[in-house]
C-alpha cells in the first residue's frame, strides 16, 4: 500500500525542516508547562509537535507495512484516549509510570528491529549506529521493566515495602558487568552481530530493571518515576542517533535532561543522594517505635472543634499529602478554604517537593479543585511564615511534616527538609489513625502539645468542617 501523498526524502531539506518545527513545538510546550496557568496550552503545543513528527516520519521514503502501522496507531490512540478519560487523579502516578515504561519498551524494540535489519542485510553495522542501538536497548529495557514494578507498587499489585533477594547488590553488579561484556562483544563483531546475544542483553537488562526497583520503598516512588523517565528520554535520544532522526534526538534529550534535573532536585529535597535512594532499601519498613503496640499520649478532636479553631483564626496553612489524594478530598478541602475566606481568614497551601507519589502530584490535585496558583507555596517560601500562622491543617501528609527530621539525628529521615508545621500556633492533623507513613517511622508531630488529631476520612471530615464553619 503506497502513501496517499508524496513521500519525503530521509535527511532531506523538507523532512529536516519539519522535524525542526516539531522539536520547536516540544521546547515551547515544555516552556509553557512550567506554570499552571499555561500548562494546558503547553501540553497542546507539545502534542501538536508530536503530530508533526509522526506524520513526517510516516511520509519518509521507504516506510512500509502501512496496514500494521495504521492498526498500531488506531489501537494506541484508542487505549490512550480511554485511559486518559477514565483515570482518576489519584491514579495519575501509576499512569505516568506506565506510560513512561511503554516509551522505554518501544525504544528497546526499535533497537532490536535495527539489529535484525542490519543482520538481514549481511552488512557491517557502523559503530556510530551500533553503539547508540546497544545503549537504547539496555536503558530502554531497564526503564520498561523498572516502570512496570513502579506501577505495580503504586497500584498495590505488589507490596510497596522494599522487596529484596539475598545477595541483591552482587546479582545487580554481575548483571551489569555481563551486559557491558555482551555489548562489547557485539560491538567488536559488528560485521556479524549475534541476535541471540542481543536478546540475552535485553533479558539481562529486564532483570536488572526489576531488581533495581523492587527494593525501593513507596516513600521514594516520586524520585524513581522521575529517574526512569530520564532513562526513557536518554534511550530515545540514543535511538534518534541510530535512526538519524533529529526530532527523536531533541525530544529524548529534553526528557532525559529534565528528568535528571528533577531527580536531583527531589533527592536534594529529601537530603539524600540518588545512590542512597536506589540502593539503601529505604521506605515502607516499620522502624523503631512504629507499630510496636505502644501508644503515646495525643490530643483528639472532632470536626466541630476543628471548625471553631479554623473559623476564629487569622491565617491558616493547609498541608496536603498522599492521604488527600487517596480520599479524593481536594474539592472538600477547597470548600473549607472558601468558607474561611468568606470570614476573612487568609489561606495558603504548603507544597513539599516529594509529597504524593509523583513530582507535582499535589499541585495537580489542587489545580483540579480550582485552587488559585498564588496560594500554593513551596516549602522554602512557607516555612518562614509558619511561626506566624494561627492554624496549620495537615491532610494526609506524614513523613514530610515529621519534626524528627530536624530533632532526632538518629532518625532514618534525619536532615530531610520538611514543612515545619510544628512551628504554627496550632496544628490539626486529619488522618485515619496514628499509623506511620511510607518511611515506616512514627510521626512525632502527632504528639506535640499544640497538635490535635482528627481521626476520620479526609473527604468526610473536610466536608463536615466546611458545613460547621458555614453555620457559625
Amino acid at each position: 500500500m503506497a502513501p496517499l501523498v508524496a513521500v519525503l526524502e530521509p535527511g532531506g531539506d523538507v523532512s529536516t525542516l519539519l522535524y525542526i518545527l516539531a522539536f520547536s513545538f516540544f521546547i515551547f510546550g515544555v516552556r509553557r508547562g512550567t506554570h499552571p496557568t499555561t500548562a494546558k496550552q503547553g501540553n497542546l503545543i507539545a502534542a501538536a509537535g508530536m503530530v508533526v513528527a509522526v506524520v513526517t516520519t510516516l511520509l519518509l521514503d521507504g516506510v512500509g507495512n502501512w496496514g500494521i502501522i495504521i492498526a498500531g496507531l488506531a489501537v494506541g490512540a484508542a487505549v490512550g484516549v480511554i485511559a486518559s478519560v477514565r483515570v482518576q487523579m489519584t491514579q495519575m502516578p501509576q499512569m505516568v509510570a506506565l506510560y513512561n515504561g511503554v516509551g522505554g519498551g518501544a525504544v528497546a524494540l526499535i533497537a532490536w528491529s535495527e539489529i535484525r535489519h542490519g543482520i538481514s542485510l549481511s552488512e557491517e553495522i557502523p559503530l556510530d549506529e551500533l553503539i547508540p542501538i546497544l545503549f537504547a536497548a539496555v536503558v530502554g529495557s531497564v526503564s520498561f521493566w523498572g516502570s512496570n514494578i513502579a506501577f505495580a507498587k503504586l497500584q498495590d499489585l505488589i507490596p510497596t515495602r522494599p522487596l529484596a533477594v539475598p545477595g541483591q547488590q552482587v546479582i545487580n553488579a554481575l548483571l551489569l558487568v555481563g551486559i557491558v561484556v555482551a555489548c562489547v562483544l557485539i560491538a567488536t563483531n559488528n560485521d556479524d552481530p549475534s541476535e541471540g546475544l542481543f536478546v540475552l542483553i535485553l533479558v539481562a537488562a529486564a532483570l536488572l530493571g526489576n531488581l533495581v526497583v523492587l527494593p525501593i520503598g513507596g516513600a521514594d516512588m516520586p524520585v524513581v518515576i522521575s529517574l526512569l523517565n530520564a532513562f526513557t528520554g536518554l534511550s530515545a535520544a540514543a535511538a534518534g542517533f541510530a535512526l538519524d532522526n533529529v526530532a527523536l534526538i531533541v525530544a529524548g534529550t529534553l526528557v532525559g535532561s529534565s528528568g535528571t534535573i528533577l531527580t536531583m532536585e527531589m533527592a536534594t529535597a529529601m537530603n539524600r543522594s540518588v545512590g542512597n535512594i536506589l540502593f539503601a532499601g529505604f521506605g515502607g519498613v516499620p522502624a523503631s517505635g512504629a507499630g510496636d503496640g505502644e501508644e503515646r499520649p495525643h490530643t483528639s478532636i472532632g470536626p466541630q472543634d476543628a471548625a471553631i479553631k479554623l473559623a476564629y483564626a487569622d491565617s491558616v496553612v493547609i498541608v496536603p499529602g498522599y492521604g488527600l489524594a487517596v480520599a479524593q478530598a481536594q474539592h472538600a478541602i477547597k470548600e473549607v478554604a472558601d468558607e474561611l475566606e468568606k470570614r476573612g481568614v487568609g489561606v495558603n497551601y504548603a507544597i513539599h517537593p516529594v509529597a504524593g507519589r509523583m513530582p507535582g502530584h499535589m499541585n495537580v490535585l489542587l489545580a483540579e479543585a480550582d485552587v488559585p496558583y498564588e496560594q500554593l507555596k513551596e516549602m522554602d517560601e512557607i516555612n518562614p511564615e509558619l511561626p506566624r500562622t494561627d492554624v496549620a491543617v495537615v491532610v494526609g501528609a506524614n513523613d514530610v511534616t515529621n519534626p524528627a527530621a530536624k530533632n532526632d539525628p538518629d532518625s532514618p529521615i534525619a536532615g530531610m527538609p520538611i514543612i515545619e508545621v510544628h512551628e504554627a500556633n496550632e496544628v490539626i492533623v486529619i488522618k485515619r489513625s496514628l499509623s506511620p507513613g511510607f518511611a515506616g517511622i512514627d510521626n512525632d508531630l502527632f504528639y506535640e502539645p499544640n497538635t490535635s488529631m482528627l481521626f476520620a476520612d479526609a473527604k468526610a471530615a473536610a466536608a463536615e468542617i466546611a458545613s460547621e464553619i458555614g453555620n457559625l
